[in-house]
């Protein structure tokens, strides 16, 4: 725990889901009356959701890999101050879309950037600060690519190549395997009913509540 509250994070690659089993997590704490927040990143303040829209928009020029980064922990920072650690004091469960794992995935493994530098900029905005529990929704990358298709225009980074998703869903389960206590790897690519009854199980045991 941190503080008093539960920081819950939600991972994957393009098409793993996220969307719809957020809103399905959502459901389980409201029917448990857990009380919540619910974010996202980049995002989650007024601030940090103008960075977002300036990492995702489709742009002629060339985001420089380092810039993206520190636009992501920039975001990551006014997110911290003005919602999650507020949120965590008061003893509320924190879902939170993507976080730290997500820029070693998609900076680190994606991008190639070196991982010292994305611990560095972890360490001085984060200090000890962690996920309690991260969900890793984990998917082949020709389903997810299959499945972000449908939703239609792509943002900057779903217009990366295969190779590049391949090395974040590399990253993703690299992260899963160094930090077994923190991390849950959800088969993504089964049947929705499957995949539920994952979360559901994991999300009941981190939060002693009976699964029944």
């Amino acid at each position: 725990m941190n503080s008093q509250g539960c920081f819950i994070t939600v991972e994957g690659g393009e098409g793993a889901g996220k969307t719809t089993n957020m809103t399905f997590i959502k459901q389980c704490l409201d029917n448990w009356e857990v009380p919540y927040i619910h974010t996202r990143e980049p995002g989650g303040t007024e601030l940090a959701e103008q960075i977002r829209e300036l990492l995702l928009n489709k742009r002629d020029e060339k985001v420089a890999p380092t810039a993206e980064l520190l636009l992501v922990f920039a975001a990551r920072a006014q997110h911290l101050a003005e919602v999650i650690i507020p949120a965590l004091q008061q003893g509320k469960v924190v879902l939170c879309d993507r976080f730290t794992d997500a820029t070693y995935a998609y900076q680190g493994g994606g991008r190639q950037l070196d991982v010292s530098l994305i611990q560095d900029l972890e360490q001085r905005v984060q200090g000890t600060l962690r996920p309690d529990l991260t969900l890793l929704l984990d998917v082949s990358i020709e389903t997810g690519m299959a499945r972000a298709g449908q939703r239609g225009e792509l943002d900057r980074f779903e217009q990366e190549n295969i190779a590049f998703f391949n090395r974040v869903r590399e990253a993703y389960l690299a992260r899963a395997a160094e930090y077994p206590q923190q991390f849950a790897i959800i088969d993504a690519g089964k049947s929705l009913n499957e995949v539920q009854k994952q979360i559901k199980s994991v999300l009941a045991k981190r939060l002693n509540i009976s699964n029944e």
